[in-house]
């Protein structure tokens, strides 16, 4: 069904090599959002990390093209080793959006990461007697868990990154969603990334904003 926004973005592109995985932990749709379609969206990736920036903001692209929207990356307009000095102004930024003909801004930012570190301990799992018959005597005990002195546990440092992606109208400014969520783990840039992507396009699915 097409929704009023007839939004963006997003297509199920080539995403059956991310084994990362990503979860929505919470979603906003604005109830005031202007009500009117949107076709050409301008893709800004607000995190520090260039390979990073560039890698989610070509595969939103992608993803948007692929539904027939026009997509426009923020690292192709503007340099992306600008500093907090540097950085565009509003007026620059919104002037260069309007002039591109895009009409709907969306911006996805780093929020927060976490780092826990926990133990992962060696193989053998532990049953008491009389769950495995090797306790029942000293050798098939013995036997069964003499190796396992071999096979040490390990520490594991898990990481999970909270990302926010917005969408805006780009004369307006009005946001129209807000998606919040969270990765863990993701085994590269482009692997989070694709996931990332992945998420947003479910989402977007099942909230009926992506164009047919």
């Amino acid at each position: 069904m097409r929704n009023t926004y007839r939004l963006m973005l997003f297509a199920c592109m080539t995403l059956a090599a991310c084994s990362t995985t990503t979860r929505v932990t919470d979603f906003y749709r604005n109830p005031d959002a202007p009500k009117k379609s949107y076709q050409s969206i301008f893709i800004a990736a607000l995190v520090h990390n260039v390979n990073a920036k560039n890698a989610i903001e070509t595969n939103l692209a992608n993803a948007a093209q692929a539904r027939g929207y026009k997509a426009i990356k923020s690292a192709d307009i503007f340099p992306p080793n600008f500093t907090r000095d540097k950085i565009p102004n509003k007026e620059t930024i919104l002037d260069k959006v309007r002039e591109l003909g895009c009409d709907a801004i969306f911006t996805v930012a780093l929020v927060d990461k976490t780092s826990e570190t926990r133990y992962v301990p060696g193989s053998g799992p532990y049953r008491p007697y009389p769950a495995y018959g090797w306790y029942g005597s000293f050798w098939g005990y013995y036997s069964y868990w003499g190796p396992m002195m071999y096979d040490p546990g390990y520490y594991t440092t898990d990481k999970t990154y909270f990302m926010e992606g917005n969408m805006y109208d780009a004369q307006t400014e009005t946001l129209l969603f807000s998606m919040q969520s969270s990765t863990m783990n993701p085994n590269s840039v482009d692997d989070f990334s694709k996931s990332y992507t992945a998420a947003l396009v479910g989402q977007l699915e099942r909230e009926g904003l992506l164009k047919k």
